[in-house]
C-alpha cells in the first residue's frame, strides 16, 4: 500500500474516531466500537494508527485543532471588524457543536481520567480560545481586564451550554446561551466604541 493511499485512509478514519470518542469516551471507545465506527479492521486500525488509542485521540485532537485555529482562532487574532469576528466565531461554534447536540469532544477528554494523557493540549485549546477572544475584544476597544474576563466567561458559556443542552436533550438551551453570549461580546465593543 503506497504512503499516500496510507495517509489519505488515516485521514478519512478521523472524523469517525471522533465521533466515536465523543459518543463513548477515550475509555469507553473500545478497538471494537473503533473498528465499526471507522468500517476498518483492528489489523487496519493498527497499521494507521500503531500508537493505538492515545495515536488516534492525537490524530482527532489535531484535527479539531486545525479546524479550531484556521476558522476561529485567527479569525478572531486578526479581526479587522471584532464585531463581524465575533459574530462569525458564535455562527461557526453553533454550527460545529449542532447547536448543542455534539459533545465536546476536547471538553469531556478533559474531565475523565484520560485527560492527563491529552492535559496540555487540552490546556492550550481553551488558553488559546480566550487569548484569541480576549484579543479581538481588545481590537474592538475592550480594556484590560475586561477583555479577558469576558473571552473566559464566554468560552465559558459555550462549553458549559453544550453539556446543559445535552443533559437536558433541549438544543434550544444551547441556542439560548450562546446568543446571549454574543449580545455581551458585541455590546462591550459597542459600548468601547461609544466612549472614543
Amino acid at each position: 500500500m503506497s504512503t499516500k493511499r496510507v495517509l489519505t485512509e488515516r485521514a478519512g478514519a478521523v472524523p469517525a474516531l471522533a465521533e466515536a470518542f465523543r459518543e463513548h469516551g477515550f475509555e469507553g471507545a473500545s478497538l471494537s466500537v473503533l473498528s465499526k465506527a471507522t468500517g476498518l479492521g483492528k489489523g487496519s486500525l493498527y497499521n494507521f494508527f500503531p500508537g493505538g488509542k492515545e495515536e488516534m485521540m492525537e490524530a482527532v485532537l489535531a484535527d479539531i485543532d486545525a479546524w479550531f485555529e484556521k476558522v476561529i482562532f485567527s479569525t478572531l487574532e486578526h479581526a479587522r471588524d471584532p464585531t463581524a469576528a465575533v459574530t462569525s466565531m458564535i455562527d461557526d461554534v453553533t454550527e460545529y457543536f449542532r447547536s448543542g447536540r455534539r459533545v465536546c469532544l476536547v471538553g469531556c477528554i478533559g474531565l475523565n481520567a484520560s485527560g492527563a494523557v491529552f492535559a496540555e493540549r487540552i490546556r492550550s485549546y481553551f488558553a488559546r480560545w480566550i487569548s484569541a477572544l480576549a484579543q479581538c475584544l481588545r481590537a474592538g476597544g475592550v480594556h484590560e481586564p475586561q477583555a479577558s474576563q469576558l473571552a473566559e466567561e464566554a468560552v465559558s458559556g459555550i462549553q458549559g451550554a453544550i453539556v446543559l443542552a445535552r443533559a437536558l436533550e433541549d438544543d434550544a438551551v444551547f441556542l439560548r446561551v450562546v446568543h446571549r453570549q454574543r449580545s455581551v461580546l458585541i455590546d462591550a465593543i459597542t459600548d468601547s466604541s461609544a466612549e472614543w
